[in-house]
């Protein structure tokens, strides 16, 4: 019944803000308390279980998600953006959305996938026009979201690739191996592919765009535009401005990869913490800005940036919430009973269950590293008895795992808010273009079994 009473839930806060335009936090909390009363929780326990999750998504993104935005107000203030942009229009034209699919899938691979959207966002929205007129935002929003979970799930050092490698008894090295060149391919066909869905007439500017931050002519509107310029920072060179965000990248990347490779320390922990290397980076921000901008000038900058974190912070931490009603509902060890493995199952019966079993608890969980990890538990105790080698196993949950994120996930309500998305323009972009990596990675995951066993 869990499943029956998380997917009338979940369908249901779909239907209210698409169909009768109820603001999402209400909708999501209106699913939170059906979902708890019905599965059981009782009134208590499900007031519990709806703050308990609020708090622990809080915990867990509310400082990133605020450093990150200031980090952006900021950037645009120094006109960062813009100049990068224009780079990037220069060199590469309207192949940016294959450019920052594969980067972000591969050069940075989504160790915090919310601090990658954080930080992309204020640029997929800048460069838009440069890309195509009409579809510019929505092809970037797609590349941005199939380019941020195949590194989480494919590449090393992705928090998701890490722990289904680790729960598998894979060599990361491995791992690496396999997952790096299927990462790659699934970010580049699948911006290719929503490029091609894009040109059918998909997508609607009046439905699929927050109509209340899009602008006369069609174009989001960014809070960032109504800040003050800092002039004398702006001349300073594109590399040197770009700081805040590099930097912040830099201390993450070399925080996990120590903690990975076993020679972590103390200093090397505190400073590749998501939330102090964002602070880091906003730190540098504010230094860069204040000589030109003066006192006054960063307090607007900051306050704008204020503005839009409060939006985002009420939003992300409910979606929280229906993600702990579902899990405190039961659900996983539903599924876990409901896919018993076969031990001895073809090949391509196991590899095909591993990624049906991720793409199920994914969906109705809501989290793309709890589904993989989950899956990863069920599977991990009998994967020497399927015949299969392990890496591809554990490559077919990561495929799966990217299947259809959508409304019980708090990054899609980030991600929604940072683009000025709609809801029905989240689930076009993000819950598409994730559901087609999951398809499109599953041939390469059956191609991996072909050279795993030859090898």
């Amino acid at each position: 019944m869990e499943i029956l009473h998380s997917a009338i839930a979940i369908l249901g806060a779909i239907l209210l803000i698409i169909r009768f335009k109820l603001d999402p936090v209400i909708s999501l909390l209106l699913a939170c308390v059906y979902l708890g009363l019905a599965t059981g929780q009782g009134a208590e326990g499900t007031v519990e279980t709806i703050t308990g999750g609020f708090g622990d998504i809080m915990a867990e993104v509310g400082l990133l998600i605020g450093f990150g935005v200031l980090i952006g107000a900021a950037l645009h203030a120094m006109g960062t953006f813009s100049d990068l942009v224009e780079i990037l229009a220069r060199k590469v034209g309207r192949r940016l959305p294959y450019a920052m699919a594969g980067t972000l899938s591969t050069i940075f691979p989504s160790i915090y996938v919310d601090v990658q959207v954080v930080l992309a966002a204020p640029m997929a929205k800048e460069s838009a026009p440069a890309v195509h007129r009409h579809h510019g935002l929505p092809w970037l929003a797609g590349a941005m979201a199939i380019g941020i979970f195949s590194g989480y799930v494919f590449v090393v050092p992705g928090l998701a690739a890490v722990a289904i490698a680790g729960l598998m008894d894979v060599r990361l090295g491995l791992y690496l191996l396999y997952g790096l060149p299927i990462g790659l391919a699934t970010a580049l066909v699948t911006t290719f592919l929503f490029r091609l869905l894009l040109g059918r007439g998909y997508w609607k500017d009046e439905s699929d765009f927050d109509q209340d931050a899009v602008l006369e002519e069609g174009r989001p509107h960014d809070a960032a535009e109504d800040v003050p310029r800092a002039e004398g920072t702006a001349r300073r060179p594109l590399a040197v401005r770009l700081l805040p965000i590099l930097v912040p990248l830099v201390l993450i990347a070399t925080g996990a990869i120590a903690g990975v490779a076993g020679f972590s320390n103390p200093v090397l922990a505190f400073l590749g913490d998501a939330n102090i290397a964002l602070f880091v980076g906003l730190l540098i921000a504010y230094v860069m800005i204040r000589p030109s901008l003066g006192a006054d000038g960063v307090g607007t900058v900051l306050t704008t940036g204020f503005r839009t974190t409060g939006e985002i912070l009420l939003i992300t931490g409910v979606g929280g919430s229906l993600g702990a009603v579902i899990a405190e509902s039961g659900m996983d060890k539903t599924l876990e009973e409901l896919f018993s493995v076969d031990e001895g199952a073809p090949i391509i019966v196991s590899i095909l269950l591993a990624w049906l079993i991720a793409a199920v608890l994914h969906f109705a969980i809501g989290s793309v590293s709890v589904g993989a990890i989950t899956a990863a538990g069920i599977i991990s105790p009998i994967v020497d008895s399927l015949g299969v080698d392990p890496v591809v196993i554990a490559l077919a949950i990561a495929s799966g795992a990217m299947f259809a994120l959508h409304v019980n996930s708090n990054f899609f309500w980030m991600f929604s808010t940072l683009l000025d998305l709609s809801t029905k323009g989240s689930l076009k972009t993000l819950t598409v273009a994730t559901s087609l990596g999951a398809v499109v990675s599953l041939p390469l995951v059956l191609l991996a079994a072909v050279v795993a066993a030859v090898v």
